[in-house]
């Protein structure tokens, strides 16, 4: 530590180098920190004691294909199960393709009760969506971005279906990933649809955690040899399948990221091999202080390592205070919901700057470290 004030001045001797190595490295870190992030939120949807709870079943086959609406009753007959709702898309325009977020028709009874993590629904939201038949619920982002107001009327244009949908906002709902989501009555959709009883999704509240593996087995069994086969899953399996659908994302970040890396270590490479080659004279003034050829090794790499890390600690934690500043939620329309770059994903960047300074700096330092005073004289202006 006593020769700190020494590497510090030589870590910045030549400012504007310097400066840029520590750009070069802050950016890619910055960039492996979102991909980082992005992963973990790919793999790691949010989960609250509620959603723990939740299981949706759709058609074995694809999402696309309906399930009759009289399973709601069997479903209901399962031991385990507390309440169910049918959950069908419908996937509208609201005045622009551009203007994309989910929308969904739900039966309003027992919807509160399979979603009680809802935090910003009124007891007069609640009675108007229960009675009213063209009655709507807004996430509040939703509200925000269309200036929607209670009492407003709302128009889905049918991008899937042949029919529009128009609603009253009775009520504005947050919390449970509801900030950028719509939704109406089923009762509403079935009409528009002439009657036809078919549901895209049935959503499950179970009893209990423990329960889950007993409800899934027992649904799909009861289900196997009609007309529509289904697959039960838990809330999170099911976004996890969304996930698997965008292909094998983790082998993709992770592939990036090891680009990014190896254009960190050749860029920090060639600026250490830059350094030490300007300074062959002055290792042969220390070494004739007295200086041992590990002490040199140590003060190169350490002075890598300094500028390393000021540059993985200006991306890392620039990336943490970037995605805390921005809401991701609204511009993603939901698919990010907790963006949130972790203190692990500071520490990783941390040590991927630690091994970055010492790739980059061990082989051109430990070969200038074994140097013979005479050879550096005379080598130091290669």
């Amino acid at each position: 530590m006593k020769f700190l004030p020494f590497i510090l001045r030589n870590a910045f001797r030549n400012k504007r180098r310097t400066i840029l190595t520590i750009l070069s490295i802050s950016m890619s870190l910055f960039l492996i920190s979102t991909l980082r992030t992005l992963l973990n939120q790919l793999e790691n949807p949010p989960s609250t004691p509620q959603s723990a709870k939740r299981l949706i079943v759709r058609h074995q086959t694809s999402l696309g294909n309906p399930m009759p609406l009289a399973f709601r009753a069997q479903i209901e007959k399962v031991p385990g199960v507390e309440h169910v709702t049918v959950t069908q898309w419908f996937g509208g325009v609201y005045k622009d393709p551009a203007n994309f977020f989910a929308q969904f028709a739900v039966e309003p009874e027992p919807f509160f009760d399979v979603w009680p993590d809802f935090v910003a629904i009124t007891p007069e939201a609640r009675e108007a969506f229960n009675k009213e038949r063209t009655a709507g619920l807004v996430g509040a982002n939703l509200a925000e971005r269309f200036g929607w107001k209670l009492g407003d009327r709302v128009t889905l244009q049918g991008a899937i279906f042949n029919f529009d949908v128009e609603f009253i906002v009775r009520g504005i709902i947050r919390g449970g990933g509801s900030e950028n989501v719509v939704y109406f009555r089923y009762d509403y959709f079935n009409e528009l649809m002439g009657n036809e009883n078919i549901a895209g999704t049935f959503t499950i509240m179970a009893r209990s955690e423990e329960d889950i593996p007993a409800i899934a087995e027992t649904i799909d069994n009861m289900f196997t040899s009609s007309t529509a086969p289904t697959k039960t899953e838990t809330e999170k399996g099911f976004v996890l399948g969304f996930m698997a659908m965008l292909g094998n994302v983790r082998a993709l970040v992770v592939s990036i990221s090891t680009v990014v890396l190896f254009t960190i270590i050749l860029v920090a490479a060639n600026t250490m091999a830059m350094s030490i080659r300007e300074r062959k004279a002055e290792i042969a003034i220390l070494k004739t202080l007295g200086f041992s050829p590990g002490h040199i090794l140590g003060m190169m790499i350490f002075e890598s390592a300094v500028i390393a890390l000021v540059g993985g600690f200006l991306g890392s934690m620039g990336a943490r205070l970037f995605y805390d500043s921005v809401d991701l939620g609204a511009m993603s329309m939901g698919f990010l919901q907790d963006f949130r770059v972790a203190w692990s994903t500071v520490g990783l960047a941390a040590a991927i700057s630690l091994m970055v300074a010492f790739t980059s700096t061990f082989i051109p330092a430990w070969s200038a470290s074994r140097l013979s005073i005479a050879d550096a004289v005379r080598r130091r202006g290669e």
